[in-house]
């Protein structure tokens, strides 16, 4: 049986995309509407203000159908996680704000990284990957994707160093992107219904389409992968956020 590759987790994603259904908020009375809106702040500047070891946040609005904002965040535990998702619903906006798509998932290197390294002194080396802060860019992208498992283009028969053969024209092209394009990789085996979550940043949208149309031409992208929806934001203050609801309500009775 071929030999599985060693991972080291790091810290725990969730991608929450969130739709606006502005009815509801409209609905409430200025007053009420105020501190609701006023609450949701709060707990976002809660987001913000986490400490660096403890933590990241991102928020993003989103383009197209799919979502209008993005929740990303990277926290120590699952029950970390669990807790301020559940706060958020909890809110007075929380059922104004219904959940499109979220993915769940854990930061995944493999172990070849570490260099012989082992323990604390391993995990000292290789925290800024495996605890990331979300990069100041403007741009994100996010998709799931999975490896076949399809006849002869079946990744999990392969030996680890064909796999690794492989990636090697993957990193290669990846590497080319490393200045324009930022990516955190997150495992899901077990986790979600994908294998992967990809996680991009960019200041210009263009760098994912470029750096992902080249790699599907690389063999273990155009042999190998599947890939989920794509889903493209737009970095946005806290600020903005809620100054946009407020105006976005203005015309509420």
């Amino acid at each position: 049986m071929p030999e599985a590759v060693e991972t080291i987790e790091g810290w725990y994603a969730l991608h929450d995309f969130r739709h606006i259904n502005w009815e509801k908020i409209r609905q409430l009375s200025p007053a009420s509407r105020q501190e609701a809106i006023q609450e949701l702040a709060r707990e976002i500047e809660k987001y913000r203000s986490v400490a660096a070891d403890q933590g990241s946040f991102g928020l993003f609005q989103v383009i197209g159908h799919k979502a209008d904002v993005l929740f990303l965040h990277f926290r120590p535990s699952v029950d970390a996680l669990l807790t301020l998702e559940t706060d958020f619903n909890q809110l007075r906006l929380g059922s104004a704000f219904p959940q499109s798509y979220s993915y769940f998932s854990v930061v995944e290197l493999s172990k070849y990284l570490a260099r012989g390294l082992t323990g604390e002194a391993m995990r000292t080396a290789l925290r800024p990957r495996l605890e990331p802060q979300i990069p100041d860019r403007d741009y994100v992208c996010f998709y799931p994707m999975n490896k076949k498992r399809e006849g002869q283009d079946n990744w999990y028969m392969l030996s680890q160093d064909e796999r690794r053969e492989l990636m090697k024209g993957h990193g290669m092209i990846g590497h080319k992107y490393h200045e324009e394009v930022i990516q955190i990789i997150t495992g899901s085996q077990g986790l979600d219904d994908w294998e992967w979550g990809v996680t991009l940043f960019s200041n210009d949208v263009l760098g994912f389409k470029k750096l992902i149309y080249e790699m599907r031409f690389d063999e273990a992208s155009a042999r190998f992968a599947e890939f989920g929806p794509f889903l493209i934001g737009k970095r946005i203050a806290p600020e903005a956020f809620i100054q946009g609801l407020e105006a976005g309500a203005m015309d509420a009775p």
